[in-house]
């Protein structure tokens, strides 16, 4: 079965894992979900940190 990963560096989609793992997000089961990693992520960023005091997903730490 065809796993698709998200590219943090190069914002593509991937099949099967092409690049570096720490560059990688997923796998996921389908391309259309692998395109909204990063909506995701912040998602679950915004749901657990309090210090994303921006509401962007990403926590502003000094």
């Amino acid at each position: 079965m065809t796993q698709y990963w998200y590219n943090v560096r190069t914002h593509q989609v991937e099949e099967d894992a092409m690049s570096d793992w720490t560059q990688l997000i997923g796998p996921y089961p389908t391309r259309e979900e692998a395109e909204q990693a990063l909506e995701k992520v912040k998602e679950r960023n915004k749901s657990w940190d309090p210090n994303d005091t921006d509401g962007d997903g990403w926590a502003d730490h000094d």
